[in-house]
């Protein structure tokens, strides 16, 4: 437990640092949230109606935007080899590693959801939900994404390749992400079915994720 926690903290201190990525995602949430009203124009309810697809749109590509450099940087400086070859196992290095990033990258994403609520008319229920669904469907994002950054973490342009193989996978999440959200806003469904099937997954990607992230990494390697 000792070298997870410090495994967490060293991978939250990376991605903090300029360049470290976790900025990056912020920025671009931002820039999708903020630009997406001069696209839509100045009817404010349809912007109302169309602003938890466009959060959870913003938050989904932000997060694909970091991934790569979940395992990508120890990569290259050899400590990826290093915790490969630790007394810990590959599977919890791999979970705290996406926990770290999830910690860097996704919560910030949520935190700045309020704000950026105001910025496309939604009112505090409104933007209450879709940061209540942000929380429980990111992890899944990340986790889901961690397989992807394993499998391209030894290949060259990886990055395409990862996004191939992880926007199928996120479109569940996307999909009952926003259902919840509009059925917390206008219905007519209500908000607990969506919104379990969104912590499912989560769930599911939290038990599978690292497994086959572990077993990439150790077929990559080799």
């Amino acid at each position: 437990m000792t070298a997870l926690s410090a495994l967490i903290r060293r991978d939250i201190r990376i991605a903090l640092r300029v360049g470290g990525g976790a900025l990056i995602g912020v920025l671009f949430f931002l820039t999708v949230v903020v630009l997406m009203p001069f696209a839509v124009g100045p009817d404010l309810a349809l912007l109302s109606r169309l602003g938890p697809a466009i959060l959870w749109l913003g938050a989904l590509l932000a997060s694909l935007l970091t991934l790569d450099r979940l395992f990508m940087a120890d990569h290259e400086d050899g400590s990826l080899d290093l915790i490969t070859m630790s007394r810990t196992p590959l599977e919890l290095a791999c979970a705290s590693k996406a926990l770290a990033h999830w910690l860097a990258a996704g919560l910030p994403l949520i935190v700045a959801t309020p704000v950026l609520g105001l910025l496309l008319n939604l009112d505090m229920v409104a933007t209450g939900a879709v940061a209540l669904t942000l929380l429980a469907g990111t992890p899944a994002l990340t986790f889901t994404g961690m397989v992807g950054a394993a499998l391209a973490v030894t290949l060259h342009r990886g990055g395409l390749l990862m996004a191939v193989l992880v926007l199928p996978l996120s479109i569940p999440v996307l999909i009952f992400g926003v259902a919840a959200s509009q059925a917390a806003i206008v219905g007519p469904m209500t908000f607990g079915a969506p919104f379990s099937i969104l912590c499912a997954l989560s769930l599911v990607s939290l038990v599978i994720g690292p497994f086959a992230a572990a077993a990439s990494l150790k077929h990559g390697l080799d």
